[in-house]
This record gives structure tokens, sequence and C-alpha cells, in this order.
């Protein structure tokens, strides 16, 4: 099948993920006012001061296996369906979408959430799914189980107001289609999993801006970060488009995941800081703290646009156009991620009382 006719069914595809989200959320949102939304008397801290019912992430699951089946209907190429890699992405991808449905439902215990996580890392390592920087092993999975289970707790956190999450897992997954774009690699059966879940949250979008009418819930944040963890193993991490560098799969991966990563950091060490456990929710993350500065969810919403896509360009540049990649190179993109990092952990402090 030419590269033309694959890029028109990608589009094809892309069109119908955003109609069958936009459809689905619907649906959820007319017949149902209860799934997602907690006992008033719990102590969980959210941003806005409305409970709202969760259907994001039960969409955003949908059209993933909606993708799987569609790309051996229209590739057709059983292989896939066989591939242990696959098998093990979508037991993983499934526990942690359940997982999530669990604790909307009933406000899962920290220990049981870190333990399923933990499985979902395991389930990666063990079908083939992990980390390539170090010679030995046993560090490359440690790596990786770090790697899985710090990105499903940063994109957990970081739906925090609305449309944030949406917004920021929508241009990792834009950054990456990019590139493959550009490579020129379009065979992929990983490829049409990005597109079904990209249009799947372009979908919950229109319900998920400002003022929200649902949020994607645990269910939607646990599932896109096991998804997004994988992803980055596959593109940034073991980025087939560039020499395999540890300083450089490095620089990518932490350049495309930046903010959520920064976010996690950011309320970690403030928490700590503070004498208080860091899984203990609170309005303390930096997208709070933007809006404590004067500006609106929307406005913080377009910062972090524009963050995300210097981000964009910048992985762009270096995949595409930075073939000899040596040390200077780190320190340079290094020092852009400090500097981020810097100016929002100083924000993040400049009202300390409102955390």
């Amino acid at each position: 099948m030419s590269n033309h006719i694959l890029i028109i069914i990608y589009l094809l595809f892309f069109g119908s993920s955003i109609v069958f989200s936009i459809l689905i959320n619907k649906l959820f949102l007319k017949f149902s006012k209860t799934l997602g939304i907690r006992d008033k008397k719990d102590t969980i801290i959210r941003w806005g001061p409305q409970s709202k019912p969760a259907f994001g992430g039960i969409s955003f699951y949908i059209i993933f296996l909606f993708s799987i089946i569609a790309y051996y209907l229209i590739i057709k190429e059983n292989y896939y369906l066989l591939n242990i890699k696959l098998t093990g992405i979508i037991i993983a991808c499934t526990l942690g979408f359940l997982m999530g449905l669990y604790d909307d439902a009933y406000n899962t215990n920290p220990l049981i959430k870190l333990s399923t996580q933990i499985v979902c890392g395991l389930i990666l390592i063990f079908t083939g799914t992990y980390i390539h920087i170090f010679q030995s092993l046993p560090l490359n999975y440690a790596i990786t189980m770090f790697w899985v289970v710090g990105i499903m707790n940063s994109v957990n956190m970081l739906d925090n107001m609305d449309a944030v999450t949406s917004v920021i897992s929508i241009l990792i997954i834009l950054t990456i289609l990019l590139n493959v774009f550009l490579q020129n690699d379009l065979t992929n059966y990983y490829i049409i999993i990005l597109i079904g879940i990209l249009g799947a949250l372009i979908g919950f979008l229109p319900y998920n801006c400002n003022p929200s009418k649902m949020f994607m819930g645990d269910t939607g944040s646990q599932f896109l970060g096991i998804f997004l963890a994988i992803t980055g193993i596959i593109y940034l991490w073991n980025c087939k488009y560039v020499n395999l560098i540890a300083s450089k799969q490095f620089t990518i991966s932490i350049l495309v995941f930046m903010l959520p990563i920064i976010d996690t950091t950011v309320v970690v060490l403030k928490r700590i800081m503070r004498g208080k456990s860091p899984f203990v929710g609170g309005r303390d993350h930096t997208t709070h703290h933007l809006s404590y500065l004067g500006l609106s969810e929307k406005k913080v919403v377009y910062v972090i646009i524009a963050i995300s896509l210097i981000s964009m360009i910048l992985t762009t540049v270096i995949i595409n156009y930075i073939s000899n990649w040596n040390f200077i190179y780190f320190i340079y993109f290094g020092l852009y991620i400090l500097i981020i990092f810097a100016v929002l952990f100083y924000i993040a402090n400049l009202n300390r009382e409102k955390d």
C-alpha cells in the first residue's frame, strides 16, 4: 500500500475518531450524571468548585480498542495481532484504564494505585517494550519502571484544571506524529493507534474546555499516563530516527514530556518542604499558580500551548537536523529545560498561602 493511500486512510480514520469521540461523550453526558462524581464528603481537592461527571477516559479506551481493530481491517496484516509487544501494550493500557475506573468509583488507596502502575511496567518489560539506553538490562528495566510509574503519576497529577491534560496530551502526540511523517515512517501499526487517541482527545475537548461539562477523571488520566509512557518509550527513548546516544535520548524524552514532569517535580518538592505528603491533593500545581498571577483558565492553557509548541520545535530540530550530536547540545537544551523549571518553580512559590 502506497504512502499516499495510507495518508488518506489515516486522515479518514482521524476524522472518524473525532466524530466518534464527540458522540460517545455526548451520549454519556446525556444519560448519566453520577459516574466519576464521588461523595461530597470525600477529601479529594479539585480546582473547580463543582463536581462533574468523568467520562473522558471511557471514550479514550473505546477508541483505543477501535484503533487496533481498524488497523487489522485496513492494513490486514495478521502478524501484528499476534505480536507479543502489542499484546503487552493492550494489557498494560487496559489495566491502567480499569484501575482509573475503579479509582473514580471508589477513591483507590494510593498503594493500590502504585502497585498497579508497577504491574503495568512489569508487563511492558516482560513483553519487550522497555527503554534501551544502557548496556545493562537490569538498568534498562529500572529506568523503564521509573518512567512508566513517573509518567502515569505525572499525567494523573496534571489533571487539575479544565483542558490542561487534554491539551498537553494532544501536543505530545502531535510532536511524535510530526516526526513520524517527516521521517516517512507510515507503516508502523502504532501510528493508527496514535491517530485514534489524538482524535479521541480532540473530540473530548469541547466538553473539557473551560467552562467544562465533564472531566476525564482518573479513568482518563491513568489510561493516558500509561499510553503516553509507552509512546515515549517507542518513539523517544528508543527513537529509531536518531543514533541512540544516552544524552540525546534523555533530552528529547524530557523535552516532549517537560510540562507534566516539571509540574510533578515542583509539587512534590513543595509538599515535602512543607512537611506534607506528596500524595495528598492540593491547589498548589504550577497551573494553579499561573492562575494566582491573574491569568484566566483559558490563558493558562495558552501558556501551556506556547511552551509545548517550543518543545515540539526543539524536538523536531534534534531528531531531523542534528545528526552529529555532542555533549554541548545536551548542555544547551538542558539549560532551556532548567530555565522553564526555575521560572515555574519561582511562580509556584509566589503565593504559598494559596496552596
